[in-house]
């Protein structure tokens, strides 16, 4: 079976993390007899280097000819990077929010799961970690604050700035049944998360939540307000099972909880949209501080590349294949610098290039 995919290196560690991704992809295709057929896709910075846009409408061609994206990471330092001199609408980043509008991608799941190799890791005490912990964040991806209307200008002598949040029912009721589905699939449990107490619009959220949990019987569900859902995901992760949120709540708390596994580098990602087709990409940023030097984790990117062949491709054995290899080169003690433990006279340090190939050693 030959499958098409886009690949979308980026920038800062990117186009390394990705490499190592593809390395796995092979190694499954050459395993299983599948054929991995990829299309390179500029978008970030070095798409503003070449073409002077974060995203062309060749590139979004091209991504909507595959069957699905592979994506590396976008961005540059904020600070220095001459590509934040630029309007908001030309930074690396529009390029990202464009084609997640274009390509319909309003269902984010992001995974934070604690391997029990990583507890020394997990920032959180022993007694906190318990039996360890397994969620999967539901984050709408192309609606709220980000993509509503927004201004600067002057107004009595001092410049002001505004930025819309919006939320159609029709927006919140397909997300909210694409969180109770997947809860159905794991531990059947949504917590919906908002600030209803403040919005109008999670007001809104709540009120078509309960109406979807109405059709799922099985599912218990509650709703939380955002900042004790921050407070929650320290103090007690291992509640969680399917976190519901809107574009803005789901962008912040997906990062804690990525920190709360160890590192932002063991984070997956999928993007969907109403068929099959997804993006799959690392939840951690360019990182552009240490891009070049070898050092970056490529886990989140390979199990990221897990989740495409698992929801776009049903290739769930293969899927289960790369989780396992994982789980196993931990296991035998190897760790990128970012998830070493404090003490890490135990366990071997190696790089980019050397994790993916004990992951592929593995398979």
């Amino acid at each position: 079976m030959a499958y098409n995919i886009g690949v979308i290196r980026g920038d800062g560690i990117g186009p390394e993390i990705v490499t190592e991704a593809v390395k796995v992809l092979d190694a499954i295709g050459e395993k299983y007899g599948h054929e991995f057929k990829y299309t390179e896709i500029l978008m970030g910075g070095c798409s503003i280097d070449a073409t002077g846009e974060p995203l062309t409408d060749e590139a979004i061609g091209a991504a909507k000819s595959s069957d699905a994206v592979l994506m590396g990471s976008i961005g540059g330092n904020t600070s220095t990077s001459p590509w934040y001199k630029l309007p908001a609408d030309k930074r690396p980043e529009a390029g990202l929010l464009k084609l997640r509008k274009s390509l319909n991608l309003f269902a984010n799941l992001r995974p934070a799961y604690l391997y029990e190799e990583l507890k020394e890791a997990c920032p959180l005490r022993d007694d906190i970690i318990g039996e360890g912990f397994d969620m999967m964040i539901m984050r709408e991806l192309t609606g709220g604050l980000y993509f509503g209307e927004r201004s600067t200008k002057e107004e009595g002598g001092q410049l002001v700035a505004r930025d819309s949040l919006t939320y159609s029912e029709t927006e919140i009721r397909r997300i909210a049944k694409r969180g109770f589905d997947i809860a159905m699939k794991r531990r059947k449990k949504v917590t919906s998360v908002d600030k209803a107490n403040v919005l109008d619009s999670s007001r809104l959220w709540r009120k078509i939540v309960e109406e979807v949990a109405a059709d799922y019987p099985e599912v218990k569900y509650e709703h939380m307000l955002v900042d004790n859902c921050a407070m929650q995901l320290v103090k007690d992760p291992g509640q969680f099972d399917v976190i519901l949120t809107e574009n803005m709540f789901g962008d912040i708390l997906s990062d804690e909880a990525s920190m709360v596994t160890g590192s932002i580098g063991m984070l997956s990602s999928a993007s969907l949209n109403d068929t099959k087709f997804g993006l799959y990409e690392p939840s951690g940023g360019s990182a552009p501080d240490i891009a070049g030097q070898g050092i970056a984790n490529p886990i989140a990117t390979i199990l990221s590349a897990a989740m495409m062949l698992r929801y776009s491709f049903d290739l769930d054995a293969e899927a289960d294949a790369i989780e396992s290899a994982v789980k196993k080169v931990l296991k035998d003690g190897y760790r990128t610098v970012d998830i070493m433990p404090r003490d890490g006279s135990t366990v071997t340090r190696v790089g980019t290039v050397e994790m993916g190939d004990l992951i592929v050693e593995r398979l």
